[in-house]
């Protein structure tokens, strides 16, 4: 791979994080662009962005990405070669209550990143959607190329607009452009309204875990460093640039394609809180809820189409993805989150 310049928003976030990371270590220059909004503690977000500050390749740049004209100033001044468009607001559960945020950030937002593509075109761009967007499918598992339209959220509701309004300028402006499908990501610098995080945090503390729809649920979860090799092997396989592949998603009238990222394995919610268990050396004490709203039962990724494009990827066990989990958060969030209440 020929390294260059990357703008990478989101990148004090979880998988900004780990990304602008490896981009790093293979010698990337890298802008990073997050706006460091209070969603969850602040203070997991300026560590991240602490330590890729270490590293004299990473420019921190902290602004709304909805702010009118302010990507479009960064890229005309740094004319990255690619830009990873992974800002966002998140969250199927918190779309429910405050869904403006996610009209700003991930509609406007996103208007604002395309606007600024198409003005100062990167070589590749690509960009984060969700499963999400699957919505109310059932057949499983999910490929690139079924109908999604039965958005269960409106968080996946704004990210399947991201997806349209990402093939318009595609379309229209010649700009090559990969939409990838996150399932259920996990690890180490985490989210701390994710079930992982949750359910560590409530068992450390002596709470109770929350466990929806009785337990009857199914994620395909995908460990982050597995999920950024996906991402970065993809940076070089430029939609439009070489062969259609076997199952592609690529457009017929654009060179924008859509990739899922996911571990290609569906684990039951309570292995998954077993695995928490073992992890821990404690047994959770559960509370057993209904189904939330705008949730979904089972998510599965059909990850041929990924296979096909950069090879096979590492696929990290369950056991050891949350034990990694487990052990930053013992040895090293307890201390970020003491030090952002200081």
């Amino acid at each position: 791979m020929t390294v260059g310049t990357a703008l990478v928003t989101g990148s004090a976030g979880f998988i900004g994080f780990h990304l602008v990371a490896r981009l790093l270590a293979d010698g990337w220059r890298v802008v990073g662009f997050d706006g460091i909004t209070p969603y969850y503690d602040i203070a997991l977000k300026q560590r991240r962005h602490a330590i890729l500050n270490q590293n004299a390749a990473f420019t921190a740049v902290e602004a709304m990405l909805e702010e009118p004209g302010r990507l479009s100033a960064v890229m005309a001044d740094v004319r990255p070669d690619v830009v990873v468009h992974l800002a966002a607001q998140a969250g199927v559960r918190y779309s429910i209550d405050a869904p403006r945020s996610y009209l700003d950030a991930n509609l406007a937002g996103t208007f604002e990143m395309l606007e600024a593509a198409r003005a100062y075109p990167p070589r590749h761009m690509l960009m984060a959607s969700t499963s999400s967007v699957y919505g109310g499918n059932t057949k499983m598992p999910f490929v690139e190329t079924d109908k999604t339209d039965w958005p269960m959220s409106f968080y996946a509701a704004t990210k399947k607009a991201n997806e349209a309004m990402a093939h318009s300028y595609g379309h229209l402006f010649a700009l090559p452009i990969t939409l990838f499908r996150f399932f259920t990501v996990y690890g180490p610098w985490g989210r701390p309204d994710m079930a992982l995080f949750k359910f560590v945090s409530a068992m450390r503390e002596g709470r109770e875990i929350d466990i929806y729809n009785q337990g009857q649920m199914r994620r395909d979860f995908t460990f982050v460093s597995d999920l950024v090799e996906g991402i970065y092997r993809l940076i070089d396989v430029v939609p439009g640039q070489g062969p259609v592949v076997v199952g592609d998603s690529l457009s017929p009238v654009a060179p924008v394609r859509v990739v899922n990222i996911g571990h290609g394995a569906p684990v039951g919610l309570m292995d998954f809180v077993a695995a928490v268990e073992t992890a821990l050396g404690q047994t959770a004490r559960k509370r057993f809820l209904p189904m939330q709203a705008g949730d979904v039962v089972e998510t599965w990724a059909d990850t041929t189409l990924l296979h096909h494009l950069v090879g096979t990827l590492p696929q990290t066990d369950l056991a050891d993805g949350v034990g990694q989990f487990v052990q930053w958060y013992l040895n090293d969030y307890q201390s970020i989150s003491r030090s952002g209440r200081a």
